[in-house]
């Protein structure tokens, strides 16, 4: 196992800030660039003329910072959220099949904006009550794994997260069969299709600072998510006790996945695709630099996604269809590459 020593090692630190550079650098030119973009396009002058409070006209500024500055940060911070959690709880549970979904947050999340939504809830509330069912999902699933044996924790932790899935899902079924199906019903089936059309400012930092405060926690434990990826028994006779660290990870990695998915529906694929993209380009490294990796890779491909289809077609898509549509041809393409071999 590589120890705390070289993981803190210069070498380390110039690959972070390297990785960081580049992914900073990346966003901001496809920031810029889906601000620019839309049915009503704004040049680079006339950000700059808003930015100084110049602009003659205030339509611009109204649709740059009202519109598409909350629905760009939504992107960048929801993608990150999923890719990240993605990559975190692969190496977790040793298991490159693994999703952010696996311990029920996404159904926990779906389960509680799907309530508000039939109790006519205002947007805020709608997105706390999906952050919180979410949060409660997972912690039901742990509850239920931690009665199982130490040998078989990891097992029991997948099957909780089933479990829990399962029935999340269940009670979303019972508020759609009760829902209203001329005016509520439509509103709960299109925000489970996952869209980030009705971003706000304020929903968006929230999703912001709970990504930025796990991410940073998580890559600063980076070196100890490594050694979870090792036979139990091994850690014990380190001297390292696993489950505080691996019931922390995964609580994390869950806030993450409910913070994005109260902030824009379920958006299926994104925890499980880019991970792996991240994999195909670069297949050696550390899990730092695969998490920092997938972090910034996450943010730009669903900001990619999103531009596309707020630009590309008359009607606007919903982001969970498309993330499927190029999901899933993209992860059989990874299991043919891989066939006769491990993932």
């Amino acid at each position: 196992m590589t120890d705390m020593a070289e993981y803190t090692s210069g070498t380390e630190g110039n690959n972070m800030l390297i990785i960081g550079g580049r992914g900073v650098l990346l966003l901001l030119f496809l920031s810029l660039l889906a601000l620019m973009l839309g049915r009503y396009p704004i040049g680079p002058s006339q950000i700059g003329d808003i930015i100084l409070s110049r602009a003659g006209d205030p339509a611009p500024g109204i649709i740059l910072l009202n519109v598409r500055l909350p629905r760009v940060l939504a992107a960048l911070f929801t993608g990150a959220a999923l890719s990240g959690a993605g990559a975190l709880l692969q190496t977790v549970f040793k298991n490159p099949m693994v999703s952010p979904s696996v311990m029920g947050a996404s159904s926990g999340a779906a389960f509680g904006a799907a309530l508000a939504i039939l109790l006519g809830l205002s947007p805020w509330l709608i997105q706390g009550g999906a952050f919180l069912a979410g949060t409660l999902a997972v912690a039901t699933a742990m509850g239920v794994a931690s009665f199982s044996s130490r040998r078989s924790r990891i097992l029991m932790l997948v099957l909780a997260g089933m479990l829990v899935s399962t029935f999340f899902t269940a009670l979303i079924s019972l508020v759609k069969f009760t829902a209203d199906p001329l005016n509520t019903l439509p509103s709960i089936t299109y925000w489970l299709m996952g869209s980030l059309s009705g971003s706000e400012i304020g929903g968006t930092l929230f999703t912001g600072t709970v990504v930025l405060f796990c991410g940073i926690l998580l890559y600063s434990l980076r070196w100890r998510i490594t050694a979870l990826s090792l036979d139990e028994d091994e850690l014990l006779t380190m001297g390292i006790n696993p489950a505080p660290y691996r019931y922390g990870v995964i609580l994390c990695a869950s806030l993450m996945t409910s913070a994005a998915v109260s902030q824009s529906g379920v958006i299926g694929w994104v925890g499980l695709v880019v991970p792996h993209l991240v994999r195909l380009i670069r297949p050696e490294g550390r899990f730092g630099d695969l998490f920092l990796r997938s972090l910034f890779g996450g943010a730009a491909y669903l900001l990619l996604i999103d531009t596309a289809v707020r630009t590309l077609t008359p009607l606007e898509f919903p982001l969970g269809i498309m993330t499927a549509l190029i999901g899933a041809p993209f992860f059989a393409f990874v299991l043919l590459r891989k066939r006769g071999g491990a993932l």
